[in-house]
């Protein structure tokens, strides 16, 4: 096996050996790093001595003394841990036989995201906790992938750490009567995660294919677990619909190609029609919800074979159920978007206007680009170059940048009459 394969191997089964030991033992914080000691000691050993035949299995086992002896470690410093090595279990009790799949491995996925998501945690906390634990990422990763210093993000990760074991938080479910808001953290938190990856918010790229992939994986775990939950299906088929236009998003330098500019025989039509399937099930036997409603209208415009046979009344009155379902600012401004392309420029512009003293919103690069584009279309040249090139002082992505300056810049010199 080459060296990429066995950092691939090792990284698909980090999140899986953490499992196995925070399920018998708790202490997240110590199983992390014991599990971090075991893939150090993998990549010095495999490379040379080959790849065991049951790679999950050397890793548990591995990991499992190094907790061991952290544990031990711990009881000698902390009388009050003064049991911990006891709570060790034989390496046969841990690992499952090498021809034995570990049936529970999903649920117990599910729970480490329930672990990972613990409300006391912030959502960054929890995104960079989940992409650590349960994604296996590395930290260098994670910081690459949300463009700060290394160590900055270990100090967020570890931090999440010692707040979860200071809560006293177990390797367990929630409790029932928290399980359902619980979840929505959850699905929380790897929205965010494939929003981030979807449309980054800072940097060169206008994409990051390994955070969507990442929460589409997750996603499709839970889903496995969970697949009678409608905001589970809602939230995997948002998921894949929004992934099927990746290969048209962008052009060959880069540069930003919008939803009605996209090229849609570029779309993944596998994705979208797993997308569809899933909605399309969810709708008709699940009580609605808004990762529903927002993969419904993203199946509007996937069924869409051009921009201009797009249902806009259907989106319209989709982001209008939306609104009443989760309000929140930006799907006002997607809503104010429809009602545009449904009733004119001045309609949209007109649902725009209480966006701008909301403080969530009005410093944000998207409510100026919508407007620029509402006055565009309705014939404001300086309006719609000002709104333009205040979009791109506001957005720290490139792409995003380059687009909007380019839109200011293709806009002819005549005013408006």
């Amino acid at each position: 096996m080459t060296d990429a394969g066995v950092a691939d191997l090792l990284r698909r089964s980090a999140p899986k050996v953490l499992v196995a030991l925070v399920r018998h033992r708790g202490h997240v914080d110590i199983a992390e790093d014991a599990v971090q000691e075991a893939l150090l000691a993998a990549t010095a050993q495999w490379p040379e001595q080959g790849v065991p035949a049951n790679p999950l299995n050397w890793l548990i086992t591995v990991a499992s003394r190094r907790m061991v002896d952290q544990l031990r470690s711990e009881q000698a410093r902390r009388r009050r841990e003064s049991n911990a090595a006891s709570m060790a279990l034989p390496d046969e009790h841990i690992a499952p036989p090498a021809d034995v799949g570990d049936a529970h491995s999903d649920d117990d996925t599910l729970t480490l995201l329930f672990l990972c998501c613990h409300p006391e945690l912030s959502p960054a906390s929890q995104v960079a906790l989940t992409l650590r634990a349960v994604g296996g990422l590395s930290t260098a990763q994670i910081a690459r992938a949300f463009l700060v210093p290394e160590p900055t993000m270990a100090q967020r990760i570890s931090r999440a750490k010692q707040r979860i074991k200071a809560t006293g938080a177990r390797f367990g479910l929630p409790p029932d009567d928290e399980r359902e808001e619980r979840l929505r953290a959850v699905l929380h938190v790897l929205y965010l995660i494939f929003n981030e990856g979807y449309t980054a918010t800072s940097g060169l790229d206008l994409q990051r294919a390994e955070l969507t992939a990442e929460a589409i994986r997750l996603t499709r775990l839970v889903h496995g677990v969970l697949a009678d939950d409608g905001e589970v299906c809602g939230l995997l088929a948002l998921m894949l619909l929004c992934e099927a236009r990746r290969p048209a998003r962008t052009g060959p330098d880069g540069e930003l190609i919008p939803l009605a500019e996209q090229d849609r025989g570029e779309w993944d039509q596998q994705l979208i029609a797993e997308g569809v399937e899933l909605i399309t099930g969810a709708l008709t036997r699940a009580p609605l919800g808004p990762y529903q409603v927002q993969a419904a209208i993203a199946a509007v415009h996937a069924e869409a074979s051009r921009a201009e046979d797009t249902d806009w009344q259907q989106v319209l009155a989709l982001y209008e159920l939306l609104e009443k379902l989760a309000p929140n600012p930006m799907a006002a401004l997607s809503r104010a978007v429809a009602a545009a392309m449904v009733h004119g420029p001045d309609t949209g512009l007109a649902l725009l206007a209480p966006l701008s003293t909301d403080g969530r919103l009005s410093k944000h690069h998207r409510l100026h680009a919508v407007r620029a584009h509402l006055l565009e279309m309705a014939g404001d040249v300086p309006g719609a170059r000002d709104s333009y090139l205040l979009a791109a002082r506001l957005t720290t992505s490139l792409p995003e940048q380059r687009y909007l300056r380019k839109r200011a810049a293709q806009l002819p010199d005549d005013q408006r009459a």
